[in-house]
């Protein structure tokens, strides 16, 4: 991405690297990011598919210092639920909106729709990029993440809130598993990175199976000091 002069952009937070990741760099190219916007399942006040509590995203933005529009959708009313936040924030100037999609072209033609919809610009600091690269980036950047949700037939249940590191990434190459999980075949959280001021520490937890995904059920947690 060119560098661009410091504009009001907000940033789609899922908890997960790849969201993260592409906020990061959409800040490290000047982008200036006023909030991050996070849509949790109304039914479960998770984030959907990756399982994450609504406080793990709160305590992320606190550490990060970045205001957070947490908003509950249902799975029929997503994309009704999803323009009427983000026009909540139309009226402080946003610009556009980051989004840490990478090859799936039907996810670039629906944010590039509502955007359009909305009259903002769609912002993809991760498009097209190697996934291996990506990864290895995020880690090498000083981000901590942990492996939160995965579908259990491609898996293993001990990978479940073990680190995203070198060791994980081998593991998924020798099962010729998508090296990002851009098709949900696992899902993250991250708990430190370098625009991260404390550690979320994740101090009890148990994994659960429902609906062929392995869940990380997080207990007990708090930000570090």
């Amino acid at each position: 991405m060119a560098k661009k002069t410091p504009m009001s952009y907000i940033s789609s937070w899922s908890g997960g690297k790849d969201s993260c990741f592409a906020c990061y760099l959409a800040l490290c190219e000047g982008y200036k990011i006023s909030h991050l916007v996070n849509f949790i399942s109304k039914e479960f006040n998770r984030v959907s598919f990756h399982g994450t509590e609504d406080r793990l995203i709160q305590l992320q933005s606190q550490s990060i210092g970045i205001p957070l529009l947490q908003r509950e959708t249902t799975w029929n009313g997503y994309e009704h639920e999803f323009k009427e936040a983000v026009q909540s924030l139309l009226p402080d100037g946003i610009k556009g909106m980051v989004f840490g999609d990478i090859y799936l072209q039907e996810h670039r033609d629906w944010v590039e729709r509502v955007c359009g919809d909305l009259g903002i610009e769609a912002i993809e600091p991760l498009w097209n990029k190697n996934p291996e690269k990506i990864f290895t980036d995020f880690i090498d950047a000083g981000f901590e993440a942990i492996v939160v949700s995965a579908k259990s037939e491609l898996i293993d249940e001990d990978w479940i809130g073990r680190w995203v590191d070198r060791n994980f990434l081998e593991y998924l190459k020798s099962r010729n598993i998508d090296i990002c999980g851009e098709n949900g075949e696992y899902h993250t959280l991250v708990v430190n990175g370098p625009f991260f001021k404390r550690r979320i520490e994740i101090m009890e937890s148990r994994t659960i199976n429902k609906d062929n995904h392995w869940f990380l059920d997080t207990c007990k947690y708090r930000l570090a000091y």
